[in-house]
């Protein structure tokens, strides 16, 4: 069993910065992937940014330039950094981990239950 959890959410002004943090709980597994997933009402929910254990990244079009995904691997926590915020931002931002479970081979994909994050003055 593991347990993802996301904090860091809020509100904040546009041109503002938030940081959203994700820790991944549980019995023993190995994590080989993290990332950030996003869902605005009425729009389907769309990647934001992932990392991998290795330290490779990649970035939501929209994101690019200032945001910052990064990973505590002794804490087996994610965070992402975001800057110059915008109202499009506005989204509930779900944690993803993929990851290995105890001894067995299967990858396993785990969600956390969102955080909301509302941009607006």
């Amino acid at each position: 069993q593991v347990q993802l959890v996301e904090s860091g959410g809020g509100l904040v002004q546009p041109g503002g910065s938030l940081r959203l943090s994700c820790v991944a709980s549980g019995s023993s597994f190995t994590i080989y992937n993290m990332g950030w997933y996003r869902q605005a009402p009425g729009k389907p929910r769309e990647l934001v940014a992932h990392i991998s254990t290795n330290g490779n990244t990649d970035y939501a079009d929209s994101v690019k330039g200032r945001s910052t995904i990064s990973m505590d691997n002794a804490k087996n926590t994610v965070y992402l950094q975001m800057n110059s915020l915008k109202p499009e931002d506005t989204a509930v931002y779900y944690c993803n981990a993929q990851l290995a479970r105890g001894s067995f081979a299967a990858l396993y994909e785990y969600w956390g239950q969102g955080t909301q994050v509302t941009v607006s003055s």
